[in-house]
């Protein structure tokens, strides 16, 4: 077996290459991180009260290792996929500036055969923050396979906040207890599957029968801690809260926020958060709760109610109930105000040393507006989910590589389905549309699911969140946005029967994936892919595929020629 040492670097053909040609184009100072995965399906009891079921571990654990880089850094991820189904991994929320060649999904990327071995090499450019990474395809972030990945200051941009004592991530979210091969099975005829319990870094919640292991903190009176919150889960979201301790929210998916004091902290299936802690109480033991949105639980002894401890140093008492009490659930105006104040800090930098506020939307002249409805379809009889009434059809070939050696010819027509309308008849398709490279995006996401939370990911961009509202959106809505200070994130939750808004600057060429983050969602079909296009060649406006580019689908034989191919052709 290869070594698992994760600074080793793996001899793979081209790399070496690539990264030269890499620095070369950036020019700027920044290091390599080598990291080595051996990717592997493992019968392992996650939940004490259920059966051995299939968990993806990466390196023998789960969840997998961490990712810890800092802004410009080139990081090589070296996977050797030992499972016996075709792989990949994206990597949530990270931009892949000009490079969607290594984006993860199967719009991009041809998969890691069982048995074999793929390097990624991408670039944290000009990004900080908190994020995550998962197995993208085949339904497999339900075994789960996914992990923390940090992206840190350089020493030379000032953090809005002081060094804390130390740092946790804490990956949370719900896990079906059932082996995701038959779970997606089933989905066939019913789109539906039940989470069975929540867990927190891969454990289950603290009091649970028969549990052996359960999450836990060591903190020290006096100090404070970064806690990097990330929902990692299938489909629901959840509240946050610790006992007895309020929280600072700093940080969200690269962008600094404003600085608010919390009790609790919603979080959507995809998002990820920094919160501060102060250990400010007696010396004990503290519940650290998530509890589901939007879904009833019963009692906070229910295996949805995710538990751990905060245990302080010195501490001579265990945690005592009652578990502390979060908002209603069901308070939907409570999550949306929550979210409406959670703003960007226009006074400090991130990745670079000007101000965030620097960048702002109050004065864009926008060049497209999409409004997505997502809902449910049915297709053949089969039950769907869909976008504007089309359900996404996964080619065998991914469209990056169509684009570049064929014109998209045979894989996919662009603009063929409607972004701002619903097609009166619902039906599969590639959905692949044009984003107006250097031109300022609208997407207003409706969620006509009456009963269901959904959250909308963007690969490639942070975009600038400006408005909620209810029922139908109407460019009337814009009056009520907040265009002066919005969060700029890569996920955003749309709230039942409601609307949400985003503005985003398509100044990154690639082939970039629109999806929803609730993977049965997502898994049935609510995504589609925005090509943004630069016809000038120049590698630093695109960077050409890597030399370790895999083919597949209808070029799967090797030495098809590479061309430089005009824009794909359009229809209607």
């Amino acid at each position: 077996m290869a070594s698992l040492d994760p600074t080793r670097r793996p001899r793979i053909a081209g790399v070496s290459i690539f990264l030269v040609a890499l620095l070369l184009l950036t020019g700027v100072n920044c290091a390599d991180v080598y990291y080595e995965w051996i990717v592997t399906s493992e019968l392992t009891a996650v939940s004490p009260m259920a059966y051995n079921q299939p968990v993806i571990k990466i390196n023998g654990i789960f969840p997998g290792p961490l990712i810890n880089a800092t802004t410009n850094d080139v990081v090589f991820v070296n996977v050797f996929n030992n499972m016996d189904e075709p792989l990949l991994f994206t990597w949530n929320g990270v931009q892949q500036r000009l490079n969607s060649w290594q984006d993860g999904v199967s719009g991009t990327n041809c998969p890691i055969e069982p048995g074999t071995n793929w390097t990624y090499a991408f670039q944290t450019k000009d990004q900080i923050g908190s994020f995550t990474y998962f197995p993208s395809l085949n339904f497999h972030k339900a075994a789960g396979g996914y992990g923390p990945l940090r992206v840190n200051n350089r020493h030379v941009i000032h953090v809005p906040f002081p060094t804390p004592e130390a740092e946790f991530d804490l990956l949370i979210g719900d896990w079906i207890e059932d082996s995701y091969k038959r779970a997606r099975l089933g989905l066939a005829w019913k789109p539906r599957v039940y989470p069975g319990v929540m867990l927190m870094n891969g454990k289950v919640p603290y009091g649970s029968p028969y549990s052996v292991s359960y999450e836990s903190f060591n903190v020290t009176k006096g100090k404070t801690y970064r806690f990097r919150i990330s929902n990692v889960g299938t489909q629901l979201s959840f509240n946050f809260r610790i006992q007895k301790h309020t929280m600072v929210l700093v940080e969200t998916e690269g962008s600094y926020t404003d600085q608010i004091v919390l009790d609790s902290l919603d979080v959507h299936v995809g998002q990820s958060y920094s919160v501060l802690v102060t250990a400010n109480q007696d010396e004990a033991d503290y519940y650290i709760v998530a509890t589901p949105k939007f879904y009833k639980t019963i009692g906070p002894n229910d295996s949805l109610v995710a538990k751990g401890i905060l245990h302080y140093e010195n501490s001579v008492s265990t945690v005592r109930n009652p578990v502390p009490h979060g908002p209603d659930p069901f308070d939907v105006d409570f999550s949306i105000n929550q979210a409406k104040s959670i703003r960007w800090n226009m006074s400090v930098g991130a990745a670079r040393p000007n101000p965030q506020g620097t960048f702002n939307v109050t004065n864009v002249t926008l060049s497209q507006t999409f409004v997505l409805h997502g809902s449910m379809a049915l297709i053949d009889r089969s039950p769907n989910y869909a976008v504007n009434n089309v359900a996404y059809l996964t080619p065998s070939t991914p469209l990056k590589l169509a684009d570049h050696l064929k014109n998209g010819s045979g894989v996919y027509r662009l603009d063929r389905f409607p972004v701002d309308s619903v097609n009166r008849v619902a039906s599969y398709g590639v959905s692949v549309v044009t984003g107006v490279h250097k031109g300022w995006l609208e997407i207003v996401f409706k969620n006509d699911l009456l009963y269901e939370m959904d959250s909308w990911h963007l690969d490639g961009f942070g975009f600038y969140v400006v408005g909620f509202g209810d029922g139908e959106w109407t460019v009337g809505s814009r009056k009520t946005y907040n265009l002066y200070d919005p969060v700029v994130r890569s996920t955003v939750q749309v709230y039942p029967g409601k609307w949400t808004a985003i503005y985003v600057f398509l100044d990154n060429p690639g082939m970039w994936n629109l999806r929803s983050q609730n993977l049965v969602h997502w898994y049935m079909g609510q995504e589609l892919y925005i090509r943004v296009h630069d016809n000038d060649p120049n590698p630093a406006k695109e960077r050409a595929p890597p030399q370790n580019l895999l083919r597949c689908g209808i070029f799967d034989d090797a030495s098809a020629p590479v061309v430089s191919p005009p824009a794909p052709e359009s229809g209607l």
